[in-house]
């Protein structure tokens, strides 16, 4: 009789039970969050609601801003969230307001209508896939290109202030004709679009870190910055996005006259983040 062992030699090996894959949760609500806010604009722009559409797509960025932040201060970053959170930026801030913007006012150009939300689209989705090959050799301070929530803002935001102001789509503003709003909607559109694909520096904020104390003078700029946003938010929001949507473009000319590199691949091994990757 054998007990399953020669006299003498070892136990075999207990080899330890693989722990099944699974997802962390709290980031990827954030994300599927930020994903219903883009479906739940197209829906609303099916039926006509734009100023409900537009605040969607902001309430989107909102909760697409936090998912990466709470992934990182609870230690639950994952190859899975960094693929979903793309993916729900195609929807939300690529396909929604190119589909918004064409139910708005661009149908009523024909081709050159949806050629433009298609355009919008179509960078939305390249600007996207550079920056996920491209995450480890940008400069962490600069975005490559407008961003793409950005570019969502400019688009809706235009939307969402004139429909607060009462236009509704075949209406004119101050006099100017639909026709002119729907060519000023085609500018943006294709603006916000072409933006996103270009190489022009947009600061990124990304060097901003919460965890540290500042001084109590930044708390009441945060209090006022709240205030003047509830004067009138379509106002404001759109007039900070348009800025914004303009600083890549001034950063990029700045540094050209100063003779500086405009390129945000990084170039300096100085900064821990970057050390190996320009060997």
């Amino acid at each position: 009789m054998h007990d399953g062992n020669e006299a003498g030699s070892p136990p075999a090996p207990v080899l330890p039970r693989k722990r099944r894959k699974g997802i962390y949760v709290l980031p990827n609500l954030f994300t599927l969050a930020a994903l219903f806010g883009g479906f739940y604009a197209i829906v609303m722009a099916m039926n006509g609601r734009f100023e409900m559409a537009a605040i969607g797509v902001f309430c989107a960025m909102v909760l697409d801003s936090l998912d990466g932040r709470v992934a990182r201060m609870t230690n639950t970053q994952s190859a899975f969230g960094e693929q979903m959170d793309s993916l729900s930026d195609m929807v939300s801030f690529g396909a929604a307001p190119a589909l918004i913007a064409y139910e708005w006012a661009l149908q009523g150009l024909g081709r050159w209508g949806w050629i433009a939300a298609f355009v919008y689209c179509a960078c939305a989705a390249l600007r996207l896939a550079r920056f996920n090959v491209n995450t480890g050799v940008v400069d962490k301070r600069y975005f490559q290109g407008l961003p793409s929530p950005a570019a969502a803002a400019l688009v809706m935001g235009l939307i969402w202030l004139l429909t607060d102001a009462g236009v509704r789509p075949g209406d004119s503003l101050l006099g100017l004709s639909w026709w002119h709003i729907t060519w000023l909607t085609f500018a943006f559109t294709l603006y916000a679009g072409l933006s996103m694909v270009t190489n022009a520096p947009f600061y990124s904020f990304k060097d901003l870190h919460m965890k540290r104390s500042v001084p109590f003078a930044a708390i009441v700029l945060i209090v006022l910055a709240i205030a003047i946003i509830n004067i009138h938010a379509p106002t404001v929001l759109f007039g900070v996005f348009v800025l914004y949507g303009l600083s890549g473009y001034v950063v990029y000319a700045w540094r050209k006259a100063k003779g500086q590199p405009t390129s945000v691949i990084s170039t300096s091994t100085d900064e821990p983040d970057e050390r190996g990757l320009h060997k």
